[in-house]
């Protein structure tokens, strides 16, 4: 029975996700010349019918990256298709003056022009070298000559079916570039194992830092060899921060560098996963100011008033319009820098690539340069 409801709510999402954006692009209202309707018809009706199959096919175990990238680029343009008709609607509402079938083409040449050029401008965004942002966190108790110290992150990098070396080797060139005192990936680096991806990978051992290089799991780590990952990202020079604390060090100041499994990683199955906060900081000196590294924003609930500072990925500030309403409630945070409790703040970046969509639209990457001040 659970079975068939599976079924039936997925023919009914389907049924939205390309049912809605046919009607709005070749349906009765338009009444464009038959040839149109019907290319139009069995354009979407292919769409329709290869899209749980290319999307199966490219995220099963075994999964094929050509077919992931053909199921990945349908959803990312199904969604937009989908978000835009809805709008186009509205618009058909404030033209009712107009008389079908011009008022239907209106809104039809409006939702494929835009859907077009979001598309085209979204996937720009998304495999661009991300922009670099800067923000300053005021922490209480950080030595002087800890002060100004320079934290890069990078996140949610999700190396994957489309090859991204390229791209991952001007990434460690502009992380570089920022002369880091710490670097921090706060998880999700690959949709795949390390033997699939580390081509992807390679250019991160060629990040450097001052101080300290950390890594931390996120949720996409336990889809593929975890524990794998850690021990990859140990092999090109990074700090696995799994459940554990590192003390970073100049001259007489001294600070905390934590991290903790990803919020999923218990119900993975994965033996002796788990986000752990306990665990991290465990023999730690309560008098020294922490920065805490948790993939998911929501993971601020355990660190409130026990961290100074909780940097999180996993977000993508929402990566394609208006998904990030959905991941507000989700997450609590989108983006940027938030305060919970009188100590602690939370920075959310919006990650540095992409998951699934090769698309960003109103949500665009980055590269965070968080700058630690001395506060009073």
């Amino acid at each position: 029975m659970r079975r068939i409801v599976r079924i039936l709510v997925l023919v009914a999402l389907l049924s939205v996700m390309f049912g809605v954006p046919w009607l709005t692009l070749f349906g009765p209202g338009p009444d464009w010349p038959g040839a149109v309707t019907a290319v139009g018809t069995v354009l979407f009706v292919a769409a329709l019918v290869s899209f749980p199959v290319m999307m199966y096919l490219g995220h099963s175990r075994h999964g094929r990256d050509w077919a992931a990238r053909i199921g990945d680029t349908t959803l990312g343009a199904i969604w937009v298709l989908l978000c835009w008709s809805v709008l186009g609607q509205l618009l058909g509402v404030v033209l009712l003056g107009v008389a079908d079938p011009l008022r239907s083409r209106i809104v039809a040449g409006f939702v494929a022009v835009a859907a077009v050029g979001l598309l085209a401008w979204g996937f720009h965004e998304a495999t661009r070298l991300p922009r670099i942002r800067h923000t300053d966190v005021p922490i209480r108790g950080l030595g002087g000559d800890l002060a100004d110290t320079k934290i890069v992150v990078i996140s949610d990098t999700h190396y994957g079916p489309l090859d991204r070396a390229r791209w991952s080797a001007a990434v460690a060139d502009a992380v570089n570039a920022l002369d880091p005192d710490i670097v921090c990936h706060v998880g999700d680096v690959a949709d795949g194992s390390p033997a699939r991806r580390k081509d992807q990978a390679a250019p991160l051992g060629t990040v450097r830092a001052r101080l300290a290089k950390a890594y931390i799991t996120g949720n996409h780590e336990y889809f593929s060899e975890a524990q794998a990952w850690l021990d990859h990202m140990a092999d090109l020079g990074w700090e696995p921060l799994h459940n554990r604390h590192i003390v970073v060090e100049r001259g007489s100041a001294r600070l905390v560098l934590a991290g903790v499994d990803d919020a999923t990683a218990k119900a993975s199955g994965v033996d002796g996963h788990g986000a752990d906060l306990v665990a991290a900081l465990d023999g730690a000196d309560p008098d020294l100011p922490v920065v805490l590294l948790a993939h998911q924003p929501k993971q601020i609930r355990q660190a409130v008033d026990r961290v100074d500072l909780q940097i999180s990925g996993h977000t993508h500030g929402g990566q394609i319009w208006p998904f990030h309403y959905l991941v507000r409630l989700d997450q609590g945070a989108v983006h940027g820098l938030s305060r919970h409790g009188s100590r602690t703040m939370l920075y959310t970046t919006r990650g540095t690539g992409f998951w699934g969509p090769p698309f960003r639209i109103f949500a665009p990457s980055e590269i965070t340069v968080i700058t630690l001040r001395a506060a009073g």
